[in-house]
């Protein structure tokens, strides 16, 4: 299975990793997911988000998600994008990837690792008024 990380502070350019996208002909679903920083958190209006992260470990821990994913499903790539530092509203802070033979495969690969992501990377966030 083809992996792809970053964990950065540079704006997410979702056409530009699409046209980046390098699948072998062998699957026949792409499911691409955009996490948008929305207006509201916690009943209370926001101007955007502060991401911060122990780098170390949320790599590792993706990393581990990644090697998980690919014995549940029968994945060809995996690629993942998400924000540290100030993210507005509007803007994505996380971007994923994940192609397979069939859609049902990519559409519960994604799921699952987005869910599993949220409980176990160390990324934090903390809203900005």
């Amino acid at each position: 299975m083809q992996r792809y990380l970053l964990i950065t502070t540079e704006p997410i350019d979702e056409a530009a990793l699409l046209a980046q996208r390098k699948g072998s002909g062998a699957s026949g679903a792409a499911v691409c997911f955009s996490g948008m920083v929305r207006r509201v958190e916690s009943n209370a209006a926001i101007s955007g988000l502060e991401y911060e992260a122990f780098q170390r470990m949320a790599e590792h821990q993706f990393n581990l998600l990644f090697d998980e994913l690919g014995k549940r499903w029968p994945i060809e790539s995996v690629r993942l994008v998400h924000r540290v530092g100030m993210v507005k509203v509007n803007q994505p802070s996380i971007w994923v990837e994940v192609l397979a033979p069939h859609r049902q495969e990519a559409f519960a690969a994604c799921q699952w690792l987005i869910d599993e992501l949220k409980r176990v990377v160390p990324i934090w966030k903390k809203p900005i008024v």
